[in-house]
């Protein structure tokens, strides 16, 4: 059945719509997903000190407005465990479609709110949109990417998210000075208009070449490479990518259906695990706390009003445009050596912030109204509270051109293309579950613990830098393939930089490889129309080029 629905949502989206195969416009499109994300976050940090969000709502406490601002989260965790499910069989633009509406359904749920119960409803709603995309785009971009540009393209995605997140918080400053609650509903139902950019937009773009190889869409998967790289197909690099892809895929055909218990056997469990803990520590580097709650933050630094807020939105530009020298440089330096030097920076500035903070801090037993801030840099200690902005301003410049753009690109490259849905989804899950842990426990440790909280995140930006030197390996400049063929080949983290896989001499298959992995049964009924000769599949000049 549904193979079936996959041939005939394919050819309608190829047959009856021009499609586009510039990859910048691709990515472009791709990426509304993680505007969508960044609109999220920073769609309730404007209100959360504002006289009619707080006056609707009735002031809610710590739980309360952890439930509220961490349920998008959960959403996203249910979503990204169920996304496999969709982005397999139907595809991945119909999953980015997927996830469009969801968000729409949701952000016309909160912005109609009448009840705490209600806004939750349709943060959660929202949030299996934003799991939908966030663990379809990147494996997405990554998928049909030209390996040269593939850390810039994927570093888009996280991009966007920065952009998102900077245009929801300015508006929702300004709307925070329209008197009554449509200060609020404004802000949360002009969410609706990415979603709608990104449902319209998707049938304009290719499908995933390796997912088209996959499925039988042999011929079409050529067709998108050709395009995308801009390429004719007897091109020595371009014939060693499709021969790559073609000898993956008579291994993934050996099974439809992937279930998560295979991504943790004995071929997959340490690079399931790189994922998952990557992920992870994407969140508990502190990253999300500044960003959800940057109001509170400021507050502790004894800004209030509207000052509070336009001191906080000077983070969210930092956070744009310290993006942007990973996407120009991502390609060139690599992955490991931006989350090395990122994890040693957040560590400083986090362990900064908290002393900054237990030195100058005094009690409070409220700020500005606020019950969930308990300390308060008075106003006497003037050099302190600028230097905690500004140490606040370094940690997110420093996360920005590092763990936020890497991680969404990272976890894309690691696994092998019947793996990648379910394998991206569930790493994206972790992500997902620990924001949800966070968004309830950061409102209660501020009020509890002040001050401590951020040595926690501290200590864990430690551990996040030796998880990465001992266990992450270096992908830039690798196909996919070749990727794959590394965790093979049991290569140590620390030496993968200038790894250099040893493909098969001309002619020979697969064969031991397949054997090695118990792979039984490899199908090639997907390669059987294939419009490449074998004569392009072994060319000469292929093999001296590799």
């Amino acid at each position: 059945m549904f193979q079936s629905q996959t041939n005939i949502l394919t050819e309608f989206y190829d047959n009856r719509l021009p499609t586009t195969y510039n990859m910048y416009a691709i990515a472009a499109v791709a990426t509304i997903g993680g505007l969508m994300f960044g609109f999220d976050i920073s769609s309730v940090s404007s209100f959360l000190s504002q006289e009619y969000y707080l006056s609707y709502f009735n002031s809610p406490n710590t739980i309360t407005q952890g439930g509220i601002s961490s349920s998008m989260a959960g959403g996203s965790f249910v979503a990204s465990l169920f996304t496999p499910y969709i982005a397999d069989p139907l595809g991945r633009r119909v999953s980015l479609q997927t996830s469009s509406l969801f968000w729409m359904i949701g952000a016309a749920i909160q912005s109609s709110s009448q009840n705490r119960a209600q806004l939750i409803c349709g943060r959660f709603i929202s949030g299996i949109g934003i799991g939908i995309a966030t663990s379809t785009a990147p494996s997405y971009i990554s998928e049909i990417s030209p390996k040269k540009i593939r850390g810039m393209m994927g570093g888009c995605f996280q991009w966007a998210v920065t952009i998102g997140i900077m245009i929801m918080f300015y508006i929702g400053y300004g709307c925070s000075f329209i008197n009554g609650v449509g200060s609020f509903r404004l802000a949360w139902g002009i969410q609706i208009i990415p979603g709608m950019l990104l449902f319209f937009g998707v049938p304009f773009l290719p499908e995933s070449p390796r997912w088209l190889a996959n499925h039988g869409h042999w011929e079409k998967a050529i067709e998108v490479i050709s395009k995308v790289n801009g390429k004719e197909v007897d091109d020595p690099q371009l014939v060693i990518e499709l021969k790559e892809i073609k000898e993956q895929v008579l291994i993934d055909q050996d099974s439809k259906n992937v279930t998560y218990m295979e991504l943790f056997n004995k071929y997959n469990f340490k690079r399931t695990l790189v994922g998952m803990s990557t992920q992870l520590w994407q969140q508990m580097c502190g990253m999300n706390v500044m960003m959800y709650y940057i109001v509170y933050i400021f507050e502790m630094a004894g800004y209030s009003g509207n000052a509070n807020l336009v001191a906080s939105s000077i983070q969210y530009v930092i956070n744009v445009v310290m993006t942007i020298p990973a996407l120009l440089f991502i390609d060139k330096i690599g992955r490991r050596p931006l989350l090395l030097v990122g994890a040693v920076l957040m560590t400083a500035f986090q362990f900064a912030v908290a002393g900054i903070l237990a030195v100058y801090s005094e009690p409070v037993s409220d700020f500005d109204g606020n019950e969930n801030i308990t300390i308060s840099i008075p106003t006497k200690n003037k050099k302190a509270s600028k230097a905690l902005i500004a140490c606040s301003y370094l940690f997110v410049a420093s996360y920005a051109p590092t763990w936020g753009p890497g991680i969404w690109l990272y976890c894309s490259e690691l696994f092998p293309t019947r793996q990648r849905a379910k394998a991206n989804g569930l790493c994206t899950s972790v992500n997902w579950i620990f924001n949800f842990a966070l968004g309830m426990f950061v409102p209660t440790a501020f009020h509890n613990i002040s001050w401590k909280t951020y040595i926690i995140f501290g200590v864990f930006c430690v551990v996040m830098f030796f998880n990465v030197y001992f266990y992450c390996p270096e992908t830039q400049g690798k196909t996919l393939e070749e990727i794959d063929k590394m965790w093979q080949d049991k290569v140590p983290a620390w030496k993968t930089k200038n790894y250099i896989p040893e493909l098969p001499p001309v002619g020979e298959t697969f064969d031991d490889k397949v054997s090695e992995l118990k792979v039984e049964n490899a199908g090639t009924d997907a390669l059987s129309n294939s419009s490449i000769s074998e004569e392009h599949l072994t060319r000469e000049t292929a093999t001296q080029e590799v």
